[in-house]
């Protein structure tokens, strides 16, 4: 299984989750057959909110699962209708979230739990 993580910088598994997909310059994709931590670009880094391509973003990587700490509605449902799953990220580092995730203690988004904007009450 490939999880993805929007990151900050990265630090391999010590990287920080970015606290918004959308606006994420990195991303780690964790391999959990191999414990393989790789890290990739962001490929659309410029779109702005509404017109998300999360695909462009990942620059074509093949994913299962997202961790993050937010994300915006349409992402999440672009994802979701490709069949990776998107978990709420609950602890600050790559490491300790991949922890949470084997111990099936990550929740999974919702489109209620989904950012609406900088300026839609979502806590980044």
């Amino acid at each position: 299984m490939k999880i993805c993580f929007p990151i900050h910088e990265f630090k391999e598994l010590e990287s920080e989750v970015n606290p918004h997909f959308g606006s994420s310059q990195t991303f780690a994709v964790y391999d959990t057959e191999t414990n393989v931590l790789t890290p990739i670009q962001n490929q659309a880094l410029h779109e702005h909110g509404g017109t998300c391509n999360p695909f462009a973003k990942l620059g074509g990587a093949e994913i299962d699962a997202l961790i993050v700490g937010g994300i915006g509605a349409g992402a999440l449902s672009r994802l979701a209708q490709a069949g990776i799953r998107i978990y709420r990220a609950e602890a600050p580092t790559v490491k300790e979230n991949i922890s949470l995730f084997q111990k099936s203690m990550l929740p999974i988004f919702g489109m209620t739990d989904t950012c609406a904007g900088h300026a839609g009450g979502c806590e980044h």
